[in-house]
């Protein structure tokens, strides 16, 4: 704990940007998400009122459904085609200027939902919703990437991880809210939907005053003082020379070497099992069962007798355990390691998962075993949020060295918002078949994707980009000889050694 203290004293500025950058990045992201099922059933009934107002008719009930599945999924596709162009404008505008112009866009997509019951249009709300997920695309690649690069070696696990916390904090805000007694209620949803601009307005006015990060000014803008006042900045004033001579090796390593396009990144033979691993890694996170997880949360606890408004407090109860877990995950994962985390993390979901499956099947046999469901969800979502949640996102950030790094967030940005449209779209027809047994394919996922971990992850903590890199070339290369990174320091970086 003291030595946390005394990081929080020296890497203040650190700790102030990643808050600011969590704030208007995946903190707004998860608020949307869990604001969305509070809104459902409000913006049905305003589709109706408007449909009847115009054209003198009730809108036919598929109808309905189709145009609220359209306003659900189409922040999907916006999100696809925002990660699509991350790596494109990262590296020609830098992630700061891309994060600032990427907030005026979620304002203004805020105030069209915000202003859509007054206009009488849900078609402002599709339009919204559409531009809120092209911000998302955008933001979530460039939050992780801006995070990574500006932590020093031993804080970057800690500070990758916080994007799952901010996540999780942005659900269990969204849920509070979305209340009845709060900002869920018929006259009060536009309110709620307009909210999610607020965290984007507050990125938009704090992030000036902070710097890009110091790789991206030392190895593409070849900004030598514009580097060491960044480091001043976020790291404070002690002795950073180990951090500074892993960028200036990566820059050697880097000579002459342009940032990679997607293509040129899949054709690239050193990049492929780390390619591997960030398709199984985000293909997991969408087949973990989460989702069905809390899509079966109200049915068990209606199943128990318990009210419709009690449901929603009990809901709110599982958001806010992920929270304290997610607060866990980025106190231990410099002590455990992301591999351990993960493939720990997946093994244990898969075996709730298959007791999940059992208690769900009993539930009508014995009055408490909806209460021994409940137990077990909830410790589903804690797993989650303390292991796969938090280290997922630091290894994909560990993995890449910076010339492919954009490339690589922009396949797993894609894969990751695909999986999100395509899951949306069928796991209501999986549920309709297969009920509850659902969690038996996902079960199947975890203890596949966890023996992969464990057989070709290798561990990043503590770990320099050549060093991760030098791991993954005995996959990539296996008996073929492979040159090792130089371990020279170069003249080029001798300005960095007085801070």
């Amino acid at each position: 704990m003291t030595g946390f203290l005394s990081d929080l004293v020296q890497y203040q500025g650190l700790f102030q940007m990643i808050t600011v950058l969590g704030i208007g990045g995946t903190f707004q992201i998860g608020f949307q998400i869990s604001t969305l099922t509070y809104m459902s059933q409000h913006v049905k009934v305003f589709i109706n009122e408007t449909w009847l107002e115009r054209y003198g008719y009730p809108i036919q009930q598929d109808n309905l459904l189709f145009l609220w599945s359209i306003i659900v999924s189409i922040f999907g596709i916006g999100g696809l085609l925002g990660s699509s162009g991350s790596r494109y404008l990262a590296v020609k505008y830098g992630k700061k200027k891309c994060l600032l112009c990427n907030n005026l866009l979620m304002i203004m997509a805020a105030s069209i939902m915000g202003c859509s019951k007054t206009a009488q249009s849900f078609e402002m709300i599709l339009i919204g919703r559409f531009m809120c997920g092209i911000s998302a695309g955008l933001c979530v690649p460039l939050h992780h990437q801006y995070v990574g690069e500006i932590s020093p070696k031993k804080l970057r696990g800690f500070a990758n991880s916080t994007s799952s916390f901010f996540w999780s904090l942005g659900k269990a805000v969204g849920q509070i809210l979305g209340q009845r007694e709060l900002l869920g209620s018929q006259s009060l949803w536009p309110m709620l939907m307009a909210s999610c601009g607020f965290p984007a307005l507050v990125q938009l006015v704090t992030l000036p005053f902070f710097p890009e990060s110091p790789p991206y000014l030392l190895m593409q803008k070849e900004d030598q003082e514009g580097c060491k006042k960044a480091i001043r900045q976020l790291w404070g004033e002690g002795h950073h020379q180990a951090e500074i001579d892993d960028i200036m090796k990566e820059k050697a390593t880097m000579k002459n070497t342009k940032i990679l396009s997607v293509l040129e990144l899949v054709k690239e033979p050193a990049f492929r099992w780390q390619l591997y691993m960030i398709i199984i890694l985000t293909a997991t996170v969408q087949l973990c069962g989460i989702n069905a997880i809390y899509f079966y949360t109200s049915e068990v606890l209606q199943a128990a007798g318990f009210d419709e408004r009690m449901v929603s407090y009990m809901t709110l109860s599982i958001g806010l355990s992920e929270l304290v877990a997610a607060v866990v995950c980025s106190s231990i994962i410099e002590r455990l390691g992301r591999k351990t985390l993960i493939r720990g993390g997946y093994w244990i979901m898969g075996s709730l998962l298959a007791c999940i499956t059992v208690t769900l099947s009993l539930q009508d046999w014995y009055f408490w075993m909806p209460y021994c469901s409940l137990c077990l969800i909830i410790l589903f979502a804690v797993v989650f949020a303390v292991g796969p949640g938090g280290a997922t996102v630091s290894t994909r950030a560990e993995i890449f060295m910076l010339s492919c790094r954009p490339p690589a967030f922009v396949i797993g940005g894609v894969l990751n918002w695909l999986g999100v449209f395509v899951v949306g779209t069928t796991f209501p027809f999986i549920v309709e078949r297969l009920k509850h047994f659902c969690f038996l394919i996902f079960m199947g996922v975890l203890f596949t994707s966890g023996m992969f971990v464990h057989l070709f992850l290798p561990e990043t903590k503590g770990k320099s980009i050549i060093e991760i890199t030098e791991e993954f070339n005995k996959l990539n290369f296996k008996n073929k000889h492979v040159p090792t990174a130089p371990n020279h320091v170069t003249e080029d970086y001798t300005f960095c050694t007085r801070l």
